[in-house]
């Protein structure tokens, strides 16, 4: 699988003007670093919007789903430094969610993401996960890296203590990322399988979106 490991941490935010610099910085020189030495975290990717909102998105891949409800991980939580918790009670439009990554076909990560965000339901999960299994192949795609699928698991997701996060928003929603090497590859497979009638079986989606690769950073690499 191209992606490593079986769970994955999303989150996505908005932050005021004012406090972008501080915000960034944050992320750059404590956060992935703090986040990716936790027993089980594997890897952790920065994005900034080029047609999406938040504005800002991380995804961090774990071993298993159940490093993101393990002790180690709940320690960090509980205990967060002083820079962490000032810049976490800054974020607007929080979105928090843990998912099982069930589809992931491709080799490798690209420099462009999109996202598109579907809500099954219990009655039409299985189904869409197997059409999601026809329609998340990148090879049928020139400048397409890797598809995958996020399940949420909605006992895990939404907001902890002090991350202002949407504790119920959208719980149980799916989340499809497209792995690309520029901006207008992805959007245009968002466009031809996900929109009109090639959509089919799903509606419309939540939300759809497009990112820019600002950095990421891997467990297994070298300290500075």
């Amino acid at each position: 699988m191209p992606l490593a490991g079986k769970g994955m941490l999303l989150t996505s935010m908005n932050i005021d003007a004012a406090d972008e610099a501080d915000f960034n910085r944050w992320y750059d020189r404590e956060h992935l670093e703090e986040r990716v030495a936790i027993d089980g975290f594997l890897e952790a990717r920065r994005y900034v919007a080029h047609a999406a909102n938040p504005k800002y998105l991380c995804l961090y891949s774990t071993a298993a789903l159940e490093v993101l409800d393990s002790p180690a991980y709940k320690a960090r939580l509980a205990n967060p430094t002083d820079w962490s918790r000032q810049t976490m009670a800054r974020f607007k439009d929080m979105l928090r969610v843990v998912a099982r990554i069930t589809v992931s076909k491709g080799t490798g990560r690209g420099a462009a993401l999109g996202m598109v965000r579907l809500r099954p339901t219990p009655d039409n999960a299985a189904s869409w996960r197997d059409a999601l299994q026809e329609k998340l192949v990148p090879e049928r795609c020139d400048g397409i890296i890797s598809m995958h699928l996020l399940e949420s698991e909605p006992e895990l997701s939404g907001a902890t203590a002090g991350i202002p996060a949407a504790r119920n928003e959208g719980a149980r929603d799916w989340f499809v990322l497209i792995d690309g090497t520029h901006v207008n590859a992805v959007s245009a497979v968002i466009a031809e399988r996900f929109t009109g009638p090639a959509a089919a079986p799903f509606p419309l989606p939540i939300s759809v979106g497009t990112y820019c690769l600002m950095w990421d950073l891997a467990k297994n690499d070298p300290p500075g």
